[in-house]
């Protein structure tokens, strides 16, 4: 939807994104794209630029009006054009309410589903992606999970071979230097379209992005063409907006067509996957991770010996795995991650996996891994260690299947060494996962300590309750050893987490990772479970890591 402010309210910063300079596109160019006559007089308006938000428009931009949840972005065309938009595109709502309004001085562009077009006019304007213009090779993650770690593995690794990268994710946004501000957690398609031209002027090589089902949904990534596309796994979440896993497949799978990139890595791992690979009519690379009997999941082993590349030999190394990534052709990688857990083995093939199939070296790529040690790198939120004794873990995993990788990466061979886990369920999303999260969470730790994570507008106490349900009914039906406690607000259980803990034991807080607000009832709280565990294991004397990587 449009984004817009009250024209009495404050200006909002301008977008960090955009390049410094654009080559102006008439608007007659622009008209002739989408179908719809320009009158001879404004076909020569000169734009250099696009966006959706009457806030960030600049002077010389196409402002986009779309409708809104309570009022349609037409509505603030006048403020848009305050700030030096030189035209609009919006749809005939949009156009009937520029009519009764005041008079419009800039040429209005009317298309029945301007949604449509953005990506499309995004990436002409910017010519983001033109094919005069070399700009970064694109690599896109997408599945439920592991697309945060993967992208920054991608990242890490092509650093490591020398290249200038640029990362577009749910965490940070950069483009070969500091972090960009981002006015929302996905940029649109304006911005997305925006920073690939950024990088290009820049000189960056490479560029990795996480692609999540919503990007895909509200065509946030339209008009972009990815070198490579990777494909980590399908698991139960989002189906507030899916409605089923098939709907949630379908939308995943529409990344994996020639319209939207060149090539794609799919992990075989699950079903899904096998699914996804069978069906893409891209040149694809299958990649099998796990081992037969590895899990219900698994691919099986004739699967697995007519991967493309297959995970064999995994051994720990410290809290990580080293493992080698075998080729159907006999090419050998020996490979070491830091980050702990079968997972992220799964995530570190499947980011060696796409650079090598953007046209990598494979010796080349070797003597980076062997030199810089590339899936060593931290990522705010993802398995990250604050104290080692007990050792102590911050996670995002949000899910049901998340969770219980989280749990079994992080439960030490140490005889006497207990889990104890902390965790909630998001409001206003996927309710059927709460009872689930909770079984997992008896299953697989020793004390359960249920909490909130955002509850958005919902009733925190009635999440709890649907978590704590699943919960005690594992423990009871299944006989279960674990001790089930509800304890909020969040930074009290993360309290209670510590005191209880032994210097053998591993406390998780899960859910919400790199996220510094917790949502309540519309008001945003300050609330980072790395900064809350730091000093609640600081508090009892406990040793903590160094806090370099504690802000993203």
């Amino acid at each position: 939807m449009s984004q817009h402010h009250d024209p009495g309210t404050a200006d909002a910063p301008k977008s960090g994104f955009r390049p410094t300079a654009v080559a102006a596109v008439e608007l007659g160019v622009i008209g002739r794209s989408v179908g719809v006559a320009v009158p001879g007089a404004s076909e020569s308006v000169q734009v250099t630029g696009i966006s959706l938000d009457s806030r960030s428009v600049e002077r010389g931009d196409l402002y986009v009006a779309l409708p809104g949840a309570s009022r349609h972005g037409a509505d603030f065309a006048t403020t848009a054009i305050q700030s030096g938009a030189v035209a609009v595109l919006t749809d005939d709502a949009g156009a009937r309410l520029l009519a009764l309004g005041s008079d419009i001085a800039v040429p209005v562009l009317v298309v029945a589903e301007p949604r449509s077009v953005v990506g499309r006019l995004s990436r002409l304007i910017y010519r983001s992606q033109d094919a005069d213009l070399p700009g970064p090779a694109m690599f896109g993650v997408t599945g439920t999970n592991g697309k945060t770690t993967t992208t920054y593995f991608v990242n890490a690794l092509l650093q490591a071979m020398g290249k200038k990268t640029g990362l577009i994710g749910t965490i940070e946004i950069l483009a070969g230097g500091d972090p960009i501000p981002s006015l929302l957690t996905t940029p649109e398609s304006t911005d997305v379209h925006a920073l690939l031209a950024l990088m290009r002027e820049r000189g960056l090589d490479a560029a990795s992005m996480e692609v999540s089902s919503h990007a895909v949904s509200f065509r946030r990534v339209d008009g972009v063409v990815f070198d490579v596309v990777g494909f980590t796994n399908l698991t139960q979440d989002h189906l507030d907006l899916h409605g089923t896993m098939d709907e949630y497949f379908r939308t995943k799978a529409e990344l994996f067509t020639a319209e939207r990139a060149r090539a794609a890595v799919v992990t075989v791992d699950d079903e899904w996957g096998r699914r996804l690979a069978a069906q893409t009519e891209l040149p694809v690379t299958t990649l099998a991770t796990l081992p037969p009997g590895g899990g219900p999941e698994a691919a099986p082993e004739t699967d697995r010996t007519v991967a493309d590349w297959t995970v064999t030999d995994p051994k720990p190394r410290g809290l990580g795995t080293e493992f080698t990534l075998r080729g159907q052709d006999g090419t050998e990688l020996r490979v070491h991650t830091g980050l702990p857990g079968a997972f992220n083995v799964s995530n570190a093939a499947l980011a060696l996996a796409m650079v090598l199939a953007g046209g990598a070296d494979p010796a080349e790529v070797q003597a980076a891994l062997d030199a810089r040690d590339p899936f060593t790198v931290a990522v705010p939120g993802r398995m990250q260690l604050v104290s080692t004794r007990p050792a102590a873990v911050v996670d995002f995993a949000h899910n049901t299947d998340a969770l219980a990788r989280a749990l079994e990466a992080v439960r030490s061979p140490e005889p006497a060494s207990r889990v104890i886990v902390v965790f909630g369920a998001t409001g206003q999303r996927d309710q059927g996962k709460r009872p689930a999260m909770g079984a997992t969470a008896a299953r697989l730790a020793d004390v359960v300590i249920v909490s909130d994570d955002d509850p958005h507008d919902e009733d925190a106490a009635a999440i709890r309750a649907e978590v704590l349900v699943g919960a005690t009914d594992a423990k009871e039906a299944e006989q279960l050893d674990c001790r089930i406690m509800e304890i909020f607000p969040r930074d009290a259980a993360i309290r209670e987490a510590v005191n209880l803990a032994a210097p053998e034991d591993t406390i998780l807080v899960a859910g919400r990772g790199h996220e510094v607000w917790q949502e309540v009832k519309g008001v945003n709280l300050a609330l980072d479970d790395r900064v809350e565990l730091r000093n609640a294991l600081t508090a009892r004397g406990f040793t903590v890591l160094q806090d370099d990587g504690i802000e993203s």
